[in-house]
């Protein structure tokens, strides 16, 4: 984990760097400078060593980064450090950020979770967007770990390149670059990118989808990750369909919704049930984490006018109208 000193380090090839600028700007709408920051997640990986290194020759003076370290690795430390090294070689500002990942659950998803939190408590005030290093093989591989999974059109669709996260935007300005690609800026500039085992560890499902990826000649991942940019345009279709039948056809009273589905798709009637919980948790304080497990069994029951139970809401079908409240506690015996 050495890189050479900055007086041997070459920039990034130009045509990398302009084409990064160009897809970073076409997120962000022009160039970030001293007064729009741009923040960066730097883990110390070739992906996202790669992106601190196009987005610090693309917008000089204008880039500041971060580490993250979980505590669950004992090289985390160590590898935040050379994060840290090189950042201070290319004169840009850098913070570690800790904290603890809850040991209940997921421990992948918890620390996913902790990792975007720290980062935009840390980037708001600081900068207007957020920049992660997700790029193409990531998209190829996440799309096959949901088709297993049955997921539908929404969990098949690739990442947003843009969404909003706490007080900043989160940017995804790499999602048309290849893994090869940023390991070919990394190893340009001399410098040996950390490795994380867990990339490696079959224990993983992501890195059991990986190593099939590099297996099978016959899913590319340029392919894979097309398929899902498609369903991303999909998903944001429905998204919005959505939005519109809920303005047209819901009524919020207080901690209740009132619901008319009539004529509506299957999948337009499953969002407008989803957001009619959400928005009844909501009014009565529950936040906005719940499962949909019990979703399509609500669905299948208020289709069929009867009632059900999911999050603590409870729905009715009535006549013609899908009433959403509050469920009654549960009777102790």
């Amino acid at each position: 984990m050495q890189a050479r000193s900055a007086s041997d380090r070459p920039t990034p090839d130009r045509e990398k760097v302009e084409r990064f600028r160009r897809d970073c700007e076409a997120l962000t709408g022009g160039a970030p400078d001293a007064g729009r920051a741009l923040a960066l997640a730097v883990s110390g990986g070739p992906d996202s060593l790669g992106l601190l290194l196009l987005a610090h020759a693309a917008f000089p003076g204008a880039v500041i980064a971060a580490t993250v370290d979980h505590g669950l690795r004992p090289e985390a430390a160590e590898e935040a450090g050379f994060v840290r090294q090189l950042c201070n070689r290319l004169g840009l500002p850098h913070e570690t950020l800790g904290g603890t990942v809850p040991a209940a659950g997921n421990l992948q998803q918890g620390a996913r979770a902790l990792r975007y939190k720290l980062l935009a408590d840390w980037a708001a005030g600081r900068a207007a967007w957020l920049a992660t290093a997700h790029q193409q093989d990531d998209v190829a591989e996440t799309f096959l770990m949901r088709a297993r999974r049955g997921a539908g059109v929404g969990g098949l669709a690739a990442m947003a390149a843009a969404r909003p996260l706490g007080r900043v935007m989160l940017i995804r300005p790499l999602l048309h670059w290849t893994r090869a690609e940023l390991e070919s800026v990394v190893a340009d500039a001399g410098i040996a990118p950390v490795r994380d085992p867990s990339n490696a560890d079959p224990r993983f499902d992501r890195a059991r989808i990986r190593a099939l990826l590099a297996q099978m000649g016959e899913l590319p991942a340029d392919r894979l990750a097309a398929a899902a940019r498609n369903l991303r345009d999909a998903e944001d279709a429905l998204a919005w369909l959505a939005d519109r039948e809920w303005q047209a056809r819901a009524v919020v009273d207080g901690g209740a919704v009132a619901l008319d589905p009539a004529g509506l798709p299957r999948e337009i009637r499953r969002r407008l049930a989803e957001r009619a919980v959400a928005t009844v948790r909501a009014a009565h304080g529950l936040g906005p984490e719940w499962r949909e497990t019990g979703l399509e069994p609500l669905l299948a029951a208020l289709d069929a006018g009867g009632t059900g139970t999911i999050a603590e809401v409870i729905a009715r079908a009535g006549a013609a109208i899908w009433h959403f409240a509050l469920a009654p506690p549960r009777r102790s015996h």
